[in-house]
C-alpha cells in the first residue's frame, strides 16, 4: 500500500445507498473548507435514479442518482472514491463492483459484521490492484480542510472544535471511530491539529491496517508526526513494531493501545469491536505498548498521559524547527437547516397550509379530534366519518343516516347520464381508473347533479323571506332562472322519482322538522300545475332536507348553514357518491373488455 496521501480538495466520491445525513455533512464540510466543489459527485441507489436535492452552503443542489455502480462510474469518471452505506448482507458485493471499476481507487466500508472470508478477498483483490479499503465497521477518514468521509469527525460544531477545516501537521490513524473524534480533541488541544485521520475499522479483519497508513503519513511531507490508537485483540500493531524496527518510519510515532483494563478480569473479554479481544499474552494491550515502546514509538504509562507526550512530542519538533505555526482561518459560518433552527426558537416560520379536520401526528390519525381506533370501536359509519370530516362535529344518528341514504340512492343513475357514458368512453378508450373517474366527474355541474346547492340557496332565500310558492316560482321565471331541484327528463307527476319518496319518507320519520322540505313540496305542487315534468328531483330533496338538518339538528348556527350551502358542501355529496358508480362502470367495460367506443353515424344530425 505505502504511497503518500489519499485525498485532496478537489476528490470526489461516490456514495452508495442514500443516507441524507451523512451526505449533507459532508457537503457542510466541503463549504466550511472553502471547497468550489462538492466532494459528493454522484449518488448510487439500487432500483432508483433522478435527483436528490441537497444544501452546500446557502445554494440548494442536485445531485444526480444512479441505480448502478457502473453507471455511476461512467457518469464521474474523476469520483475516484466510493462511500459503502449499504448493510453488513451486500457491502461485500457491492464493494467487489466497485473495486473492479476503474475510475475507483478507495472504498470505505461502513458496515460492520461483514462476512471475514468476503473482507479476504476484498482485501487480495484491492492489494493485487493497488486500490485501498477502508474499513469494514469504519466510519472513515478525513483529509483537515480538504475531504471528509460521512459520519467522520461528527457534527460541524466538533469539526470547527478541533480545528479540522484547515490542515494541521499530525496523521492519526485509530482502529476506532468513536475514540477518532476524542483523538481529534486532544491532538487539536495540544498541536496544530490533524492533517489526515483514518479509523481502520474494528473488524478482525480490516481491509486496511494501522502500519499501511502510519507508512503511507512517513511519505506525506505535510505530516510531521504520527498518533496512532491500537486496541486489544489481534496483531496488527506488532506490524507498525517491524516498520519501526526496520526504520520505514522516520518521523515521531506516539502511540497507545487501549484495553489494558483487560487484565481486571478473570476470564477473556470480548469490547465494542469484534476484533477488540485478547487471544493471549501477544495481543494484551500491555504486550503491545511494551513492543512499541521497545521499537522507539513514544508509549505513555496510561491513556490519561496520552495527551501530554503527544503535546511534548509536538512542542520538541516546533522547537527543532521541524513544524512551522499554522495560519489560522475563520471558517464560514454554515446556515442551519430550517427544522433545526425552529426547534432550538431561533427563527419563527410561517406555515403554509392550515388543517382544522385531521391531525396524522400522533399514534394514529384523528379525525375532528376522534381516534381512528375509537371510530371503529363505536361501530361508526362513512355517514359519521364525513359529518367529522366535513362538518367537524359529531351528529346526531338520524343526520349521518341521512347522508349515508343519499350516497346510497345517488351513488349510480345507469350508463345513460352523461358522467357515466363519459367514464365509460373514457375507459374504452384504455385509460386508466383515475382518468375514466375523473372524465365522468368533470361533467357535473348545473345540468347535471350539481344542483343540490342551488336548490338548497334558492328554496332557503325564498322560504326565509316568506315568499308564497307562487311568488317564487314567478320571480324566478322574471328573472329566466330554472327553478334548481325541480324538472326531470323522464320522472312525471305520475311516476315520481323513488328515490324522492324515500327520502322524504325517512325525513318525516326521523326529523324533528321538516319546513324546507314541506316548503319544496308545495312548489312542486304549483309547478306540476304547469308541466306534469316539473316535478322535484333528487337534487331538490337532498338541497331541502339537508337545509332541515342544518336546521333542525341544532348544532349549526344560522352563519354556518349559510357558509355550507355557499361553499358547495351539498355538491360534495353527489360527487362522492356518483364516484361510486363511475368506478363501477369504469370496471365494469375493462371486465368486459369492450373495445374503443365510436358514436354511430346514424345517430348524428349531419347538416350545413
Amino acid at each position: 500500500m505505502a504511497t503518500g496521501q489519499l485525498f485532496s480538495r478537489t476528490t470526489q466520491a461516490l456514495f452508495y445507498n442514500y443516507k441524507q445525513l451523512p451526505i449533507q455533512r459532508m457537503l457542510d464540510f466541503d463549504f466550511l473548507c472553502g471547497r468550489e466543489t462538492p466532494s459528493v459527485a454522484g449518488i448510487i441507489n439500487p432500483g432508483s435514479e433522478g435527483f436528490q436535492k441537497l444544501f452546500f452552503g446557502q445554494e440548494e443542489i442536485a445531485i444526480p442518482v444512479h441505480s448502478t455502480i457502473e453507471a455511476a462510474c461512467a457518469a464521474h469518471p474523476t469520483a475516484d472514491v466510493l462511500i459503502n452505506f449499504a448493510s453488513f448482507r451486500s457491502a461485500a458485493a457491492s464493494s467487489m463492483a466497485a473495486l473492479k471499476q476503474p475510475t475507483i481507487r478507495v472504498i470505505a466500508i461502513i458496515a460492520e459484521g461483514v462476512p471475514e472470508s468476503d473482507t479476504k478477498q476484498l482485501v487480495a483483490y484491492a492489494r493485487a490492484n493497488n486500490k485501498v479499503v477502508i474499513g469494514p465497521a469504519t466510519v472513515g477518514g478525513i483529509q483537515a480542510g480538504a475531504f471528509k468521509i460521512g459520519d467522520t469527525a461528527g457534527t460541524i460544531d466538533n469539526i470547527i472544535h478541533c480545528k479540522l477545516y484547515r490542515p494541521g501537521s499530525v496523521g492519526f490513524v485509530s482502529k476506532s471511530g468513536g475514540m477518532s473524534n476524542e483523538l481529534y480533541n486532544t491532538i487539536a488541544r495540544v498541536t496544530n491539529g490533524i492533517y489526515e485521520g483514518i479509523a481502520i475499522g474494528g473488524d478482525v479483519f480490516p481491509g486496511s491496517t494501522l502500519s499501511d497508513h502510519v507508512l503511507r503519513f512517513n511519505n506525506i511531507p505535510q505530516v510531521k508526526m504520527i498518533v496512532v490508537l491500537g486496541e486489544l485483540g489481534g496483531r496488527d500493531e506488532y506490524s507498525l513494531v517491524e516498520a519501526l524496527k526496520e526504520g520505514k518510519v522516520t518521523k515521531p510515532v506516539v502511540a497507545w493501545v487501549s484495553g489494558t483494563c483487560a487484565r481486571l478480569f478473570k476470564s477473556e473479554v470480548q469490547f465494542g469491536h469484534a476484533g477488540a479481544k485478547s487471544g493471549g499474552e501477544m495481543e494484551s494491550a500491555q504486550a503491545k505498548n511494551q513492543a512499541l515502546r521497545d521499537a522507539g514509538a513514544v508509549v505513555p504509562t496510561s491513556y490519561e498521559a496520552f495527551e501530554t507526550v503527544i503535546k511534548e512530542t509536538f512542542e520538541k519538533l516546533v522547537e527543532e524547527g521541524k513544524i512551522s505555526s499554522v495560519k489560522e482561518v475563520t471558517p464560514p459560518q454554515i446556515p442551519e437547516d430550517l427544522n433545526t433552527a425552529i426547534k432550538s426558537g431561533k427563527v419563527r416560520a410561517p406555515t403554509h397550509i392550515i388543517s382544522t379536520i385531521s391531525d396524522d401526528r400522533g399514534e394514529e390519525p384523528c379525525y375532528a379530534g376522534v381516534p381512528m381506533s375509537s371510530i371503529v370501536e363505536q361501530g361508526l359509519g362513512v355517514g359519521d366519518v364525513i359529518s367529522l370530516l366535513w362538518f367537524k362535529r359529531s351528529l346526531p344518528r338520524y343526520c349521518t343516516k341521512f347522508i349515508e341514504i343519499c350516497i346510497m340512492l345517488c351513488a349510480d343513475h345507469g350508463p345513460c347520464v352523461s358522467g357515466a357514458h363519459n367514464s365509460i368512453v373514457t375507459a374504452r378508450a384504455g385509460k386508466d381508473l383515475v382518468s375514466s373517474l375523473v372524465s365522468g366527474l368533470l361533467t357535473i355541474g348545473p345540468r347535471f347533479g350539481g344542483a343540490i346547492d342551488d336548490a338548497a340557496r334558492y328554496f332557503k332565500d325564498a322560504y326565509d323571506g316568506g315568499l308564497t310558492p307562487y311568488e317564487f316560482v314567478e320571480s324566478m321565471k322574471k328573472k329566466g332562472i330554472r327553478v334548481p331541484g325541480i324538472g326531470h327528463r323522464i320522472k312525471r307527476g305520475d311516476n315520481r322519482d323513488k328515490r324522492v319518496e324515500l327520502l322524504q319518507r325517512f325525513a318525516r320519520s326521523n326529523f324533528p322538522s321538516v319546513k324546507y322540505m314541506e316548503y319544496a313540496v308545495q312548489v312542486e305542487t304549483y309547478t306540476l300545475s304547469k308541466a306534469n315534468n316539473l316535478v322535484m328531483n333528487v337534487d331538490g330533496a337532498i338541497g331541502s332536507l339537508f337545509l332541515d338538518l342544518l336546521a333542525g339538528s341544532g348544532m349549526f348556527t344560522k352563519q354556518e348553514v349559510d357558509e355550507i350551502v355557499e361553499i358547495g358542501y351539498l355538491n360534495g355529496l353527489f360527487v362522492l357518491a356518483r364516484s361510486i358508480g363511475l368506478i363501477g362502470h369504469t370496471f365494469d367495460q375493462k371486465r368486459l373488455k369492450q373495445p374503443l367506443y365510436r358514436h354511430p353515424w346514424e345517430d348524428v344530425l349531419y347538416t350545413k
